[in-house]
């Protein structure tokens, strides 16, 4: 768990399915306009995390000008793999619906996460299933995937939990965001700490790697000074002379978020035309 810093609450909370835990907050961009979005995933080892220990995140990314969108979602054991990514789904079903209302951009929007929540925000980026279903295509949107410390490639599994978190060992391979990457998935920002106790930093720099070689684009950034937790936490005021990550996530997205969408990426619009 983060603690709560230096933020004191979204400017909406709303329900976006029938589960009490399918809620999410809005922290609408400082400008005018409409606004490039980022949906953010909090970690937890699918098994713990709350919206509002991340206020500091939500605050941080609408002061650069980013309407940031929070969801809770289901955890373990309520529910196992793939129960959250659906969740995931649904909250950016809600978001290109809903996030005009609110000053952001639907054709600009990002799916961001730390640790557990990396790995959801791949998965939803690589692995179209899961937007599919509602009728999203993660190549047209989204216009990018930002992941810190995300564990995007951890097999074999360890620990008991995540043994029954993830299923059988014969539909592993399916959990893993790696396996999924081709030529047409978004863009990523990669980033880790180079002393990661929690998330091992070469998922980081495989997953970039297999993204680059089959000619996906992946900017990575492996930080000395911060560890798993205050990765997240250098969004935050207090901390952030500890490593430029919120400088480093904003400029990522203000850069894959302009108006021009990047060639070959139609508008969501134009999909179906």
């Amino acid at each position: 768990m983060i603690a709560r810093i230096g933020a004191t609450r979204p400017l909406s909370v709303v329900r976006y399915g029938r589960h009490p835990r399918h809620v999410l907050d809005i922290y609408p961009a400082a400008k005018d306009g409409p606004s490039p979005v980022i949906v953010f995933f909090y970690g937890g080892g699918w098994e713990d995390g709350e919206r509002s220990d991340y206020l500091f995140v939500g605050h941080a990314l609408a002061e650069r000008g980013i309407t940031t969108v929070i969801p809770d979602y289901r955890v373990f054991p309520e529910v196992r793999f793939p129960g959250f990514l659906q969740d995931a789904a649904e909250a950016m079903r809600w978001t290109v619906d809903h996030i005009a209302e609110f000053g952001g951009d639907p054709r600009r929007v990002i799916a961001m996460g730390h640790s557990a929540g990396a790995h959801i925000a791949a998965m939803l980026a690589f692995d179209r299933q899961w937007l599919l279903e509602l009728d999203l295509d993660a190549s047209v949107d989204l216009r990018a995937i930002i992941g810190l410390a995300g564990p995007y490639d951890f097999l074999p599994l360890h620990s008991r939990t995540l043994k029954q978190i993830f299923g059988p060992e014969n539909g592993l391979a399916d959990t893993q965001p790696i396996n999924f990457v081709d030529a047409f998935a978004p863009p990523a920002f990669l980033a880790t700490g180079n002393n990661d106790p929690s998330v091992d930093p070469g998922n980081t720099i495989r997953l970039a790697e297999r993204m680059r070689s089959v000619g996906g684009e992946a900017e990575t950034k492996l930080y000395d000074r911060v560890n798993h937790r205050t990765l997240i936490g250098a969004f935050a005021p207090p901390l952030r002379f500890l490593a430029p990550v919120l400088d480093d996530v904003a400029g990522f997205a203000l850069k894959h978020t302009d108006q021009q969408l990047p060639p070959g990426r139609p508008a969501a619009q134009e999909r179906s035309a």
